[in-house]
């Protein structure tokens, strides 16, 4: 049977892919499978950044082995060409902590994808863009590429746009505590008080709905083929 391990870092990036599928909880990592005579999905997410995604493929691996990696999910836009709400698969991953790359399988994609260990602001974005040569930026899928490249599993990666190059957000890093997770209740308190922030925090959300219909698009096609 050929296991497809699929590791995201939130619910929402998975939600329009896993509708359905039957559905588990081990510690922080959340998990959904699919499975006929001859495949096995499974779906995994664990909180955002590389400690994340590393217990998440952990846990998947210990099913048994992995024979195609990808990682998903939402990623923002180091260019004007990346555009908000539309899924892109990717060419290949830098991890910014170490300089190291990773090719995703060859001809998967156009855009190169920037890992870094924050989420970016504006400033950060132009940053990586210039620095890198990179097209969008996430926070885990350097860490999921290095975990396949050293078993010889052949990776991908499709990145959905939740926030362009020039989105006025605030800083998302001080709600996200140390396993990953993002502390919901604090930042509705947040947000609730400084409504100036609200048509981009909606913008964003609908961004990001979008994007994880047309990243579960853009997986089908891939595994169909």
């Amino acid at each position: 049977m050929t296991r497809v391990a699929i590791i995201a870092a939130m619910p929402g990036e998975l939600k329009p892919l896993v509708r359905g599928w039957p559905h588990s909880t081990r510690g922080t990592i959340r998990f959904w499978v699919l499975r006929n005579e001859e495949e096995e999905w499974i779906a995994a997410c664990a909180g955002a950044g590389r400690d994340a995604a590393m217990r998440a493929f952990a846990g998947i691996e210990d099913g048994g082995p992995i024979d195609l990696v990808i990682s998903i999910g939402w990623a923002g836009a180091l260019n004007s060409q990346c555009e908000a709400g539309e899924a892109y698969n990717v060419a290949g991953v830098i991890d910014v902590r170490t300089g190291e790359r990773f090719n995703c399988d060859a001809g998967a994609g156009q855009y190169w994808l920037a890992t870094s260990p924050r989420v970016a602001d504006e400033t950060e974005k132009r940053r990586l863009a210039s620095a890198y040569k990179t097209a969008l930026v996430d926070m885990e899928a350097a860490a999921v590429a290095r975990l396949a490249s050293m078993r010889g599993i052949p990776f991908y990666a499709i990145k959905g746009v939740s926030d362009s190059l020039d989105a006025q957000l605030p800083d998302f890093n001080r709600f996200i505590d140390p396993n990953g997770q993002f502390q919901t209740p604090k930042f509705v308190l947040f947000a609730l008080l400084r409504p100036w922030i609200w048509p981009s925090l909606i913008q964003m959300g609908e961004n990001s709905r979008k994007a994880s219909q047309s990243i579960a698009e853009r997986l089908h096609e891939l595994l169909d083929e």
